[in-house]
């Protein structure tokens, strides 16, 4: 069964997972509110991206524009510009076992490119499923996707001491077009 997160919640993947924890897919969704006006508004073209900090504070990320690492440990499933149809819309998939180790943290952020504004959004989620498609954590999105910022950092994924991976809920409204514009807010959060 998994957890529906709450903002600042931390929970350990690893437990949850009841088994080795092998990798997780991030999966976000959303749609775009309707009304009179949603004929003229168009679609929201909203991006995932994972940025990987390591033990210096340096990054990475996978994004719409590099899909994947060179080792493939971090892919991701491509730009949806629409959000339209069930379930997720963009997914970022992460080989834990693969992952270099440099990499201590993973921030899960959503940007819109194009900056329409989230408050043409709804019904927006993240989820983290495990390697055999089984939902570990759900974060309801909707009242943090409320509102006229471009951005939302979504949820954080760390690895512990312990060698367990847990992860954070954020839901912090930014501003910016991609990762890069909010990457210095990404690295207070560790």
């Amino acid at each position: 069964m998994a957890i529906n997160l709450s903002k600042k919640q931390t929970i350990n993947l690893s437990k949850e997972n009841k088994r080795p924890l092998a990798g997780v897919s991030m999966g976000l969704g959303w749609d775009t509110k309707g009304g009179l006006f949603s004929m003229f508004s168009g679609d929201i073209d909203l991006d995932a991206s994972c940025v990987l900090i390591d033990g210096a504070g340096k990054c990475e990320a996978v994004w719409f524009r590099r899909l994947h690492l060179p080792d493939n440990s971090v892919r991701h499933s491509g730009d949806n510009r629409t959000g339209e149809g069930a379930g997720d819309d963009e997914t970022i998939t992460v080989q834990f076992d693969r992952l270099d180790a440099r990499f201590q943290h993973l921030v899960f952020t959503v940007n819109s490119f194009t900056g329409q504004r989230f408050d043409k959004v709804k019904n927006a989620y993240c989820r983290v499923v495990n390697d055999q498609g089984v939902e570990l954590a759900r974060y309801d999105l909707s009242n943090e996707a409320a509102g006229s910022h471009t951005g939302l950092i979504l949820m954080k994924v760390s690895r512990g001491a312990d060698g367990d991976w847990h992860c954070t809920a954020i839901g912090q409204p930014v501003d910016g077009r991609t990762w890069h514009d909010i990457e210095a807010q990404a690295l207070k959060l560790i």
